[in-house]
């Protein structure tokens, strides 16, 4: 009877091992010896933005998130320039994100950059929508991303520009109904620059230096333009007049800031109308 008590226990004792070794590999451990990520992270995320401090950074177009599978998991990605790596390690719908590397390029949207390396690390609550990702910090701000292919940037000149809002520091505010759609310019490939201010029409060279953009002195037709339409006109007469305006495209969308931190954005026609 002891014998048999001993079979007894073995066998159960046997039974429970298996069943431990089951739940274990249905938790992430595949039959090849490696350990998959929870299902969202087993694809490329394209970051689309940050929410930082309440403001929305929009992400250059290479900015990235890819998890590989591993133990631990590893997260490579780029910051909108430079590369990275990190590791990665999960608990539910957080993840918690220790940095292990980048690379060390001066890149032109370093607020970006500095941004997001920031807000990738320690734990963030993860949610997922159809296409769409979405990583929480503990205070709030968060990181978008996205499966859909990203929209290549319009080019600055041969497009026809619509300015939509009007920059002044932190804050934009859009164009006044009865001016919308009404101010826009194009650039010409050899720095002919025209257009409307939002009543009347102008003509003046551009100059492209780097990030730089310089409009030479506007020819203007001469009607006198009251109201919201006069209000936005004095606005880009002024701003086309400050001297070089530092410019950048994202997707369909042109800023133009000047030295002043005012400015202007404008979409690209063929998104706008």
């Amino acid at each position: 009877m002891r014998t048999r008590r001993h079979c007894l226990a073995a066998l159960a004792l046997a039974a429970a091992v298996t069943a431990a070794t089951t739940v274990t590999a249905c938790a992430g451990h595949s039959p090849s010896g490696t350990f998959a990520p929870p299902a969202p992270f087993g694809q490329n995320w394209a970051v689309q933005s940050l929410t930082v401090d309440g403001r929305t950074l929009t992400a250059p177009a290479p900015a990235q998130l890819t998890v590989r599978d591993g133990r631990p998991f590893q997260a490579v990605g780029n910051y909108g320039c430079n590369g990275f790596s990190a590791e990665v390690s999960f608990d539910g719908p957080v993840m918690t994100v220790k940095p292990r590397g980048t690379t060390d390029t001066a890149c032109p949207d370093m607020e970006f950059e500095t941004a997001f390396a920031k807000l990738f690390r320690g734990p963030l609550t993860f949610r997922q929508e159809p296409e769409h990702l979405t990583l929480t910090a503990a205070g709030g701000d968060s990181i978008s991303l996205t499966t859909k292919p990203r929209t290549p940037d319009a080019p600055l000149t041969a497009t026809q520009w619509i300015v939509n809002s009007l920059i002044s520091g932190d804050t934009a505010a859009s164009v006044p109904a009865d001016a919308a759609g009404r101010a826009r310019f194009t650039i010409a490939a050899d720095g002919a620059a025209s257009g409307s201010l939002g009543c009347n029409r102008f003509t003046a060279r551009a100059t492209v230096d780097g990030a730089r953009l310089t409009f030479g002195p506007l020819a203007t037709t001469r009607v006198a333009c009251q109201g919201a339409q006069g209000e936005v006109e004095r606005t880009l007469t002024g701003l086309f007049g400050s001297g070089p305006l530092t410019w950048k495209i994202q997707g369909d969308t042109l800023t133009l800031t000047g030295p002043d931190a005012k400015g202007l954005a404008a979409e690209a026609a063929s998104a706008a109308e």
